[in-house]
């Protein structure tokens, strides 16, 4: 089996398998649901088969012309093998989820459509080459997370999923404009043909805009805690395995790995992560409704992520791209347990909790790992992609923000130590909403999984590392980035 067939298969499985979904369920839902886990699986399986192409240190490409300037090129590299394999890995433990979250709810044949599409979206982004191409798929996304937000339909959920969708598109449109000033300069879209090309600082803010509003980050992030109105697997997929990560991913495939930015936007791209990590960590700290807390958390954390890209070094770009992985795994993990905890609770006002932990112990004994994965406690992989991400951003001489980042670190500490505690710890505060147990047991070893993954990620780091190397390899093939770190373990 050729890459070139793993490829395809990995984008367009997801994309037009989507589409069969209702038709399988028109015939039977629970072949429908087996369908819908089957697609994502598949899509795993076939990123995962790209990963000997990624570590033979070439770059392959596929591509056919299309017209215009524009041309279908897909990319397969460590970077787009180790975005698609851990986003369609998450999704899929995330559609297995909801087999439990769902069942009772009407428009599932809408939403297993939505959710794999999603998918198909990702994957389609991921290996673009072609900022046009890129821009297709980045739109699917947000179509899809437009419907799936609103999945209850009433007015303050319609609402909800429409400031989703405007926020994004509107800034997709300020992207698509940089992506056209670019152009004007170059006469291409082919991000390959400009490897290593300066861009001006206009088209960087331009740019900057759309993966902003993708990321929910500072000043374009109150979507996101709105999009809490969306049933827990979709508010999981949008924080931890797709939406937010396509502008991450977006800022390391055209920022890191294209183009060269000018040197002042470094500091300020920094300072955006910086501040959108402690405004957002500041908002968790008051916080009372368990799905906005991790809401502000993901922004939080993705300015991590942001700090370490920035840093423009091997280290601190080797830290943000584990960070994907980290964080990924122990959001879900978080959101999906906090669904848990919403179905046998029926609120997600964590003052009228308390004194849960007799009642969900693997709930909240997986809440806590992933809680420490979060925080950055050692073995957990959150530990090593933090430190990773402070390194690059002090070695790129930026000290004063390498400590305001560990400041930030201490009030991840404390907003979700706080959760943990009202949610798990005392007495119960409110005795009519402690007549549930654990939740279907789908949903509960789904959340006992990825606790279990987020430990053992970090205990064996070295294994996910080596993907991590070769996407960092292939970064520093633009000579905008600096290589300060050597090996990587």
């Amino acid at each position: 089996m050729g890459w070139e067939f793993s490829v395809l298969a990995t984008v367009l499985i997801p994309v037009l398998g989507a589409f069969t979904v209702p038709l399988v369920g028109l015939a039977s839902k629970p072949l429908r649901n087996a369908w819908a886990v089957v697609l994502g699986a598949a899509t795993f399986f076939f990123a995962l088969t790209l990963v000997p192409a990624a570590f033979s240190g070439e770059t392959r490409v596929f591509s056919w012309a299309v017209g215009l300037g524009v041309d279908a090129t897909f990319v397969v590299d460590g970077l787009s093998v180790f975005m698609a394999a851990v986003s369609s890995f998450i999704s899929t433990l995330i559609i297995v989820y909801s087999l439990g979250y769902i069942k009772d709810y009407q428009y599932q044949q809408e939403y297993f459509l939505m959710v794999v599409l999603f998918l198909g979206g990702m994957m389609g982004l991921v290996f673009s080459a072609n900022l046009i191409l890129m821009y297709v798929f980045w739109e699917i996304t947000g179509i899809c997370s437009w419907r799936l937000v609103g999945f209850f339909r009433d007015r303050e959920v319609i609402v909800k999923a429409d400031k989703t969708f405007l926020t994004t598109f509107g800034g997709a449109v300020f992207m698509l404009l940089g992506f056209a000033v670019v152009y004007a300069s170059s006469g291409t879209f082919n991000m390959l043909e400009m490897r290593g090309m300066p861009i001006s600082g206009l088209a960087v803010g331009l740019i900057t805009m759309g993966i902003f509003a993708k990321s929910a980050t500072l000043p374009f992030h109150t979507w996101l805690p709105d999009a809490g109105v969306a049933p827990t697997p979709v508010t999981a997929l949008l924080h931890a395995a797709v939406l937010v990560k396509i502008g991450v991913y977006a800022f390391a495939r055209i920022f890191n790995f294209t183009f060269a930015i000018p040197a002042d936007w470094q500091f300020y791209l920094m300072l955006a992560g910086l501040i959108s990590a402690m405004v957002a960590a500041c908002a968790a700290l008051v916080e009372t409704n368990i799905k906005r807390i991790l809401a502000y958390s993901t922004v939080s954390q993705i300015g991590y992520i942001f700090m370490g890209l920035a840093a423009m070094n091997s280290i601190g770009i080797a830290g943000a791209v584990l960070f994907i992985l980290m964080h990924g795994l122990a959001k879900a993990g978080l959101f999906l347990a906090a669904g848990v905890i919403e179905h046998g609770t029926g609120t997600k006002d964590i003052t009228r909790m308390g004194g849960l932990f007799g009642l969900m112990p693997v709930t909240a004994v997986a809440f806590l790992l992933c809680v420490f994965s979060i925080v950055g406690v050692p073995p957990f992989g959150g530990f090593f992609s933090k430190l990773m991400v402070i390194m690059g951003v002090v070695q790129s001489g930026q000290i004063a923000i390498g400590a305001l980042a560990i400041a930030t670190a201490v009030l991840t500490v404390v907003y979700l130590l706080r959760l943990f505690t009202l949610v798990f710890l005392g007495q119960p505060r409110d005795a009519s909403i402690h007549a549930h147990r654990e939740g279907y047991p789908v949903m509960v070893w789904t959340v006992a999984a990825l606790a279990a993954l987020g430990l053992a990620a970090g205990i064996l780091v070295a294994w996910p590392m080596d993907l991590v190397n070769i996407a960092v390899r292939d970064v520093l093939g633009n000579p905008a980035i600096r290589d300060i770190m050597g090996m990587i373990h």
